[in-house]
């Protein structure tokens, strides 16, 4: 099964925050992730927004990058397994 057809899981509010933070603030910071192929991948860019679409949610990059929130392994710094999930 490929990170494509795996349910989206809800990340937590507060990680949520983060990344909209980034968004709003234009700043350029290091994400990284999982790939379809559970791969680690890293970039260093500006996040331009942060949607919802199928019912997942997705943040893209100024680099093209286009990644599922639930995807996420770090931003700019801060894990996401920092935070507790929502319940």
């Amino acid at each position: 099964m490929s990170a494509a057809d795996t349910p989206y899981v809800p990340v937590a509010c507060e990680f949520h925050d983060v990344i909209e933070g980034l968004a709003a603030t234009r700043r350029v910071a290091q994400l990284a992730w999982r790939d379809e192929h559970d791969r680690r991948q890293t970039v260093t860019g500006r996040v331009t927004d942060v949607y919802a679409r199928q019912g997942a949610e997705y943040l893209s990059m100024e680099t093209g990058e286009v990644v599922r929130l639930d995807r996420l392994i770090e931003a700019d710094g801060i894990a996401a397994d920092r935070f507790a999930p929502d319940v």
